[in-house]
């Protein structure tokens, strides 16, 4: 079972795919894009071409776990997504996943231009691997 996360970002938007089994984190890209309907069109040719059977998208909560600011912009995403693609997208908590992808990032020696580049993916990873965690706990 496939499965794919998205960590949405004003200019870059983070993708990664879970390897066939939906066990493992796969594939990771990055879609540079200021433009939501760039980004749905480039999410759904992805979708299509790698065919998840379920889509996450990280969402923006606070600390004490109430709706961030942005949550409106994530849900409005989804829904067009969803149209767009024909897949239900869940909604999925993301908070510090691009915290601790920048910590990750930072660790790993990379210079401040090199993570802007790969941030998004990293923290895309950081909402699968915690979403595919959820489920092994669930199948348990």
């Amino acid at each position: 079972m496939r499965i794919m996360a998205i960590d949405y970002g004003d200019a870059h938007t983070g993708v990664a795919l879970s390897d066939p089994t939906g066990l493992l984190v796969g594939i990771t890209t990055t879609i540079d894009s200021w433009r939501q309907e760039v980004v749905v069109d480039r999410l759904t040719r992805l979708i299509e071409e790698h065919r998840p059977e379920e889509v996450v998208l990280g969402f923006p909560r606070n600390m004490d776990g109430s709706d961030g600011r942005k949550a409106e912009q994530y849900r409005g995403l989804a829904a067009r997504l969803e149209e767009a693609a024909g897949i239900k997208v869940i909604l999925w908590d993301e908070r510090r996943t691009t915290i601790d992808a920048h910590r990750i990032l930072f660790n790993q020696g990379k210079d401040g231009r090199k993570r802007k580049k790969i941030v998004d993916s990293v923290a895309a990873s950081l909402i699968l691997e915690n979403y595919l965690d959820y489920k092994r706990m669930r199948r348990e």
